[in-house]
């Protein structure tokens, strides 16, 4: 099935020249002379590479074949990090450059979506929100009131903006796509 420039829009998944990409930004241009395009952001799923990729009013992109699995994380033996599909208990190694960025929020038995493409393991995403605890932030001082942030370092390795009030050993929750404090735990 060919997509248009008009169906593209911000995380939507497409294949160009063979390869898996998600669009990660996406903006409609309509110059004053000319016809209207569409300029992207494209993340490939092989290898992490972000591009710049322009598509005109005719061009079309086929949707990529890409399946997702539920897998539990287990651990990182060092070269690669493994994954465990809990109904069969099969296990998958992905490399750190597979991972990418996902990596800052993934701890010892969490459960991830991980992607296929053509029956290949190429990447794992994290549960839009985690709830993690805080290992390392800064004390409060006197005056540490007026709605400021202090960094925090996550039991995952991720480091993120938090309000004063909250203090080591609580646990938060967290925007993976974004790298955002959402709340704190009760």
């Amino acid at each position: 099935m060919a997509i248009g420039m008009s169906e593209l829009k911000k995380g939507l998944k497409i294949e160009v020249d063979g390869v898996p990409y998600k669009i990660t930004e996406y903006q409609h241009v309509k110059p004053g002379k000319g016809a209207a395009f569409v300029r992207c952001k494209i993340k490939s799923f092989l290898n992490g590479k972000v591009i710049e990729k322009t598509f005109h009013a005719g061009d079309k992109c086929e949707v990529p074949n890409l399946q997702q699995k539920q897998m539990q994380f287990l651990y990182d033996d060092g070269e690669l990090l493994q994954f465990m599909d809990n109904a069969t208990y099969e296990q998958e190694g992905l490399t750190y450059d597979q991972v990418g960025d996902a990596f800052d929020w993934i701890i010892d038995g969490m459960t991830c979506d991980m992607m296929y493409y053509n029956g290949k393991a190429i990447t794992v995403e994290p549960p839009m929100v985690v709830e993690l605890k805080i290992v390392e932030t800064p004390p409060n001082f006197k005056g540490d009131s007026q709605g400021g942030r202090k960094p925090a370092t996550l039991e995952s390795g991720a480091v993120v903006q938090i309000p004063f009030h909250i203090l080591e050993g609580d646990i938060i929750k967290c925007d993976t796509r974004t790298g955002e404090y959402l709340e704190k735990v009760k």
